[in-house]
């Protein structure tokens, strides 16, 4: 593997670790989630560019830029548009543990039927909204 390659790769990793940690996960349990494993096992080139591209945006941005919060929220909101509903419960879980407050995610998941319709809301949005109100449920638990 090239030196910019593995320079890639590493930030890459690195970027899915820090988000992960960000969200208040466990360091010891960190692993790539299972599609980006594969993509890097398999197509470690393109997992280098994606990584790259994600270390760039998946952070807080300095200058008045989106906070990581925001970041997922409009990833979970495209995520639903497009059916990917393991990503957008993902995003969801991190935008809630991020500090996002349930009433936000589900006016966002309005928006979102309310632009790519209700089967948005069916095959989606109401999945990561159960999801997100087992997660804050879980938060509520652990914090007492």
């Amino acid at each position: 593997m090239s030196d910019l390659k593995g320079a890639a790769v590493a930030a890459g990793i690195d970027n899915f670790r820090q988000t992960y940690l960000a969200r208040g996960g466990d360091p010891a349990s960190f692993a790539l989630p299972r599609e980006f494993d594969v993509l890097l096992r398999n197509a470690p080139d393109a997992f280098a560019g994606y990584g790259l591209m994600r270390a760039s945006v998946m952070r807080d941005s300095p200058n008045g830029g989106l906070d990581l919060k925001t970041k997922e929220l409009i990833f979970t909101v495209l995520d639903v548009a497009l059916g990917a509903t393991d990503g957008a419960k993902r995003h969801a879980e991190n935008a809630v543990r991020l500090g996002l407050p349930l009433p936000a995610l589900a006016e966002s998941l309005v928006q979102c039927l309310m632009a790519a319709g209700i089967a948005t809301w069916n095959r989606s949005g109401c999945a990561v909204m159960e999801h997100a109100e087992a997660v804050a449920k879980a938060m509520k638990a652990e914090s007492r």
